[in-house]
């Protein structure tokens, strides 16, 4: 066998060092590349079809991006501690490869295409998320698979008023900004972000900055497909024949623009569709039977290609869309919250013809997501879930389990909205939202965000500020002129040019996603785009605050209520006990949830008041530390001639002196009291070496404070105390606590404490 030949190339970003190598891995891939930055490093790898599929009219790619856990140094957590189905961060991995260079390959390649990312190692500090984007485009580049690359992919972050390329997967939680972008040497493709208010300026300047770097990328790629990239495979597209198009506008006349403007989805469908069927009847009556399948395919092909015509030429030349709004005007919303009996919050918000519906369930702290994933984070408190059925369209399709663009359009809304969610330490429920769309005619993902931010409201989540999203589109003509439409709807989304997704408060952008069906936009266009958002959503929010602009003051009372409690550090074993026996019990005991941080912090969740006060006391009972002056109810547990012991704290007794068990001489200490009885006793002493807790039942008589025992001298101690009282203390050589013998067992010390 001959000696493997392996090619590399290096730059500097940010710092570090990245590098792609070609020729070690994966021989029998049409390409395959290495990418490592850091000690992050992921394989790549691609392979194409020779031939087109049979009977399909779309581009078949498919990326898989493959987490393998040992690349971490870890063992998966189910059961079979093998990697099973991808996990939320591959499939969102998989989208964000796809899209930047889904619009590269050539119109009317349908040859299969199939992408393969694989983790060989996880450092913790680079974030594998652009790189995936560089190998997979490196891949591309080096094989012989047409392809208009390369494409250079940088995630920036925004610190102390500065932008940074790549920062370090452990620095991210400080950043203002967390922004992926993709291009081309010459153009952006793709931008995907979560922000923290940041402004349009800034946000454009981001995507400046990552372009800059993509660029840099792009070269480094080119110098690895000069070392051994192959001749890329002859395409020829099929000839562009448009006799029959211009047949059938010519036969139509004014009918396609009459069918086409309607502000109803269903009319506009119901008319198109009527007007299609009668061209593909009329221009395959003379076909033979046997060729009139593939004559109605060619028909119908050229009737939606003359459609995509009309709804682009009428927004080009007249300003005019297909429902008659302008460009920058946004459709009728309609907005309410609190729809939906028994959940903790609802949010309904219209706009045009698609309808979402988000409900907020507030949960424990325990009910956190616990992540199996190769992020650095292992719980997620808040958590966004999409759900597109197919009624929503008017479909009658299979329901089955989230699909790709359900997951990603969750998470879309997730990012937006995380910016203006209270701290942990303000609002410690764990938050699902679940958006359902019910009516959809495009952007339902930013009408997801609307419903969000409404719902959370409505469950009294103290929001920093309301949220609102909407998604912009694009028109391009061959000679150069572009409208950007605000507020895209379905067709104008399928038919257009951009996806360009901005959420974002009054004050700034918290969530952006940007898909371009060509080979890039310029600034200016971004700049355009940025603005009519921002108007837009400004637009937006005033009609929900106009029903709702603040969380709720009070909850529903269907929702959980969390008590937070501050315990010392040492006493979490003795609530948790052996094996965690003692919480186990309060919560059986009580119905409370009950969940307790490294730092001290307990957290107490019900929605039954009563059961929460007998959960905190319990809590409370356990961690307590008794100080001079407290007042406790306690059960008299042992009397012995020279006093009574009384527990006052679970695991805690105090000892009560004859001396101070009532206002007056007491002789035999069953006279008062007895075995069994809870009484009234305030905490007069704690010894710090041992930890012995002097007791008085006779202070509480009395009134008397320990400021008020301490000025009277003597440590409150009996001043009328006989020789009897002396003799019992000298018999003990024990001087002021309890005795060694007797009948009393010493109290077991917790298993942590042994």
């Amino acid at each position: 066998m001959s000696e493997q030949q392996v090619f590399t190339v290096s730059t500097e970003i940010a710092g570090r060092t990245l590098t792609l190598e070609a020729g070690r891995f994966a021989e029998q891939a049409d390409g395959a590349v290495t990418v490592r930055y850091g000690d992050t490093m992921l394989l790549v790898t691609v392979v194409g079809a020779k031939d087109a599929r049979e009977g399909i009219d779309f581009f078949p790619l498919t990326i898989d991006y493959e987490e393998r856990m040992y690349s971490a140094g870890r063992i998966p957590g189910n059961f079979f501690k093998r990697e099973g189905r991808p996990t939320t961060t591959a499939i969102l991995i998989s989208r964000l490869t796809d899209r930047p260079l889904r619009p590269l390959f050539p119109k009317g390649y349908q040859n299969e295409i199939q992408i393969t990312v694989t983790t060989f190692s996880m450092d913790m500090v680079n974030d594998p998320s652009s790189l995936a984007i560089i190998g997979a485009s490196a891949a591309l580049a080096i094989s012989d698979i047409p392809f208009a690359g390369p494409v250079g992919a940088v995630q920036m972050g925004y610190f102390d008023g500065a932008l940074v390329a790549n920062p370090l997967m452990q620095d991210m939680e400080r950043s203002r900004l967390d922004l992926m972008v993709a291009g081309t040497k010459d153009a952006v493709l793709m931008v995907e972000a979560g922000a923290y208010e940041l402004t349009e300026d800034e946000m454009l300047q981001a995507v400046v900055d990552g372009h800059t770097v993509c660029k840099q990328l792009c070269e480094l790629q080119e110098e690895l497909v000069r070392l051994c990239g192959k001749p890329k495979r002859e395409f020829v597209p099929p000839p562009a024949d448009t006799s029959l198009e211009e047949s059938i506008s010519t036969w139509m006349g004014q009918r396609l623009r009459e069918a086409v403007r309607s502000a109803v989805k269903q009319d506009r469908e119901r008319n198109t569709q009527a007007l299609k069927e009668e061209v593909i009847a009329h221009f395959t009556a003379d076909e033979p039977e046997e060729e009139l399948p593939a004559r109605s395919r060619e028909v119908d092909k050229a009737f939606e290609k003359l459609l995509k015509a009309e709804v682009r030429d009428a927004i080009l030349d007249d300003g005019m869309r297909v429902d008659g709004r302008q460009p920058d005007e946004v459709r009728p919303i309609s907005v309410d919250v609190g729809v939906i009996p028994r959940v903790h919050g609802s949010g309904l918000f219209n706009r045009g013809q698609t309808q979402v519906l988000t409900i907020t369930t507030l949960g424990s702290p325990s009910d956190e997501q616990r992540l199996d994933d190769l992020g650095i984070e292992t719980t997620k408190r808040y958590i966004h879930h999409y759900n597109f059925p197919p009624f929503s369209t008017g479909e009658a399709k299979r329901i089955g389990s989230p699909r790709r663009r359900d997951i990603g359009h969750g998470a879309l809304a997730e990012r937006s909205l995380y910016a203006v969610l209270p701290s942990q330490n303000e609002f410690p429920y764990t938050l699902r939202l679940v958006s359902e769309v019910l009516s959809s005619n495009g952007s339902s993902s930013m009408a997801s965000v609307c419903g969000s931010s409404l719902s959370l409201m409505d469950a009294g989540v103290p929001l920093k500020t309301p949220v609102a999203g909407v998604a912009m589109g694009l028109i391009t003509a061959p000679d150069g002129r572009w409208k950007v439409l605000t507020d895209i709807q379905g067709l104008e989304d399928a038919l257009g040019d951009m996806d360009f997704k901005v959420a974002g408060s009054a004050s700034g952008i918290t969530g952006l996603q940007m898909d371009i069906k060509t080979t890039g936009i310029t600034y200016d266009i971004m700049r355009q785009a940025f603005e009519q958002a921002r108007l837009g959503r400004l637009f937006i929010l005033d009609k929900m605050n106009a029903v709702i602009s603040a969380g709720r003051a009070e909850m529903s009372p269907h929702a959980p209520r969390i008590i937070t409690l501050q315990i010392p550090v040492e006493k979490i074993g003795a609530l948790i006990g052996p094996g965690g026996k003692t919480i186990r019990s309060i919560v059986e005991n009580t119905g409370a949830q009950i969940d307790v941080e490294d730092d001290g912090r307990v957290f107490v969740t019900t929605a039954d008041g009563n059961a929460a006060k007998a959960a905190v006391a319990m809590v409370e009972g356990l961690t307590r530390e008794a100080k001079v002056g407290d007042i406790f109810l306690g059960k008299v547990v042992s009397i012995r001639p020279f006093g009574a012991f009384v527990n006052i704290l679970p695991g805690k007794d105090g000892m009560v002196h004859v001396s101070e068990l009532a206002e007056t001489r007491v002789e035999n200490v069953e006279d008062v009291i007895q075995l069994g009885d809870e009484i009234n006793v305030m905490v007069i002493g704690v010894d710090a070496a041992t930890g012995k807790i002097s007791l008085s039942r006779r202070a509480v008589l009395t009134g008397e404070s320990p400021e008020d025992r301490r000025t009277a001298g003597g440590g409150g101690a009996s001043r009328d105390r006989g020789p009897r009282d002396r003799g019992d203390r000298g018999d003990r050589g024990d001087r002021g606590g309890p005795p060694r013998g007797g009948d009393r067992p010493r109290p077991r010390r917790r298993d942590d404490e042994r």
